[in-house]
């Protein structure tokens, strides 16, 4: 069996797309693929409930917990990746993991790690993408699911989705509009790559 680990900071949204694609189309049985484990660096986020109401594991290792460490980083992504570890990945999904990871923890899942960025990348990669879009007096905005590398947003496109930008839209009508669309595209691409 592919076993995919999500990891998640708040409401699993897309988390719960591929959960729920997942299981619509049978991917166990169909890609010899399901998700075995969500795991969170935030105890209190909203989707490690949706994930338990789908029979899937959950774990916590909290990012606050290592602030004393001389090495913050390096040290939460050492006790990350020994917790990912034991599910043994074949795909690690970001999927509104809202931590900016080490090199280390990149090279140790070259190739099997993908996130989804809510912009056009190369555009507009960090935070505020809506704004910024509409900022820029972009036509067009959308999402995409990229593999993830040691730069910010970068690495291979694997898929994105277009949304026009609508002469009266607000950084969280376009934001609602756009997530409604990464909902199909990211589970898509995680079945493609399977």
């Amino acid at each position: 069996m592919k076993n995919i680990v999500i990891l998640i900071s708040g409401s699993g949204s897309n988390m719960a797309a591929i959960v729920q694609t997942a299981q619509a189309e049978q991917w166990a049985q169909r890609l010899g693929a399901s998700v075995c484990a969500v795991i969170s660096n935030r105890p209190d986020a909203a989707g490690l409930a949706v994930a338990q109401s789908h029979g899937i594991a959950t774990e916590v290792v909290a990012h606050t917990a290592f602030a004393a460490e001389p090495h913050p980083r390096e040290a939460f992504d050492a006790a990350l990746m020994a917790t990912i570890d034991r599910h043994q990945p074949h795909l690690v999904v970001l999927a509104g993991f809202m931590r900016i990871l080490t090199p280390g923890f990149v090279a140790h899942y070259s190739g099997r790690l993908i996130n989804i960025h809510p912009s056009l990348l190369p555009a507009f990669t960090g935070l505020r993408t809506h704004e910024r879009a509409l900022e820029a007096g972009c036509k067009f905005a959308g999402a995409t699911v990229h593999r993830v590398t040691h730069e910010l947003d970068h690495g291979e496109i694997l898929a994105q989705v277009v949304v026009p930008v609508l002469p009266n839209d607000t950084a969280d009508t376009l934001a609602e509009r756009v997530l409604a669309q990464e909902h199909v595209m990211y589970p898509r691409a995680v079945a493609a790559l399977l």
